[in-house]
């Protein structure tokens, strides 16, 4: 699998997400993205009670550890490269979170629009 170009949907280079938990398609810390990346984990968003909530009823449960993943669960606060046609569900449903532009691939784009994720850009 190889990488697409790190580039955020600001037009500048990709930054990290987080590495506490570690997140990302390849485990890397950063929304980074290849073709063979079905879901788009594209958006960095940073987790709410809510969203985390939401994602569990529909059937994605992000707060429960998994150590035969090596998943440790997310909480509110934590940064996570969530798939963009989730983000996009969330939005629609009220709950989204909030995002961090630099750190959210350019490839979100192809299913969310930018207006939104600024809407729902952090600061």
């Amino acid at each position: 699998m190889e990488k697409l170009p790190a580039i955020n949907v600001l037009g500048g280079v990709l930054e990290p997400c987080s590495l506490a938990p570690r997140t990302g398609f390849f485990r890397d810390g950063a929304c980074n993205t290849c073709f063979e990346d079905a879901g788009s984990h594209t958006v960095c968003a940073v987790m709410t009670a809510e969203f985390l909530a939401f994602s569990a009823y529909v059937g994605n449960d992000l707060s429960t550890p998994r150590p035969d993943l090596g998943f440790q669960g997310l909480k509110p606060g934590d940064a996570w490269c969530l798939c963009a046609g989730r983000f996009l569900q969330a939005w629609d449903e009220g709950c989204a979170p909030n995002v961090r532009l630099a750190a959210t691939h350019e490839r979100a784009l192809e299913i969310v629009p930018l207006a939104i994720l600024q809407n729902c850009a952090e600061g």
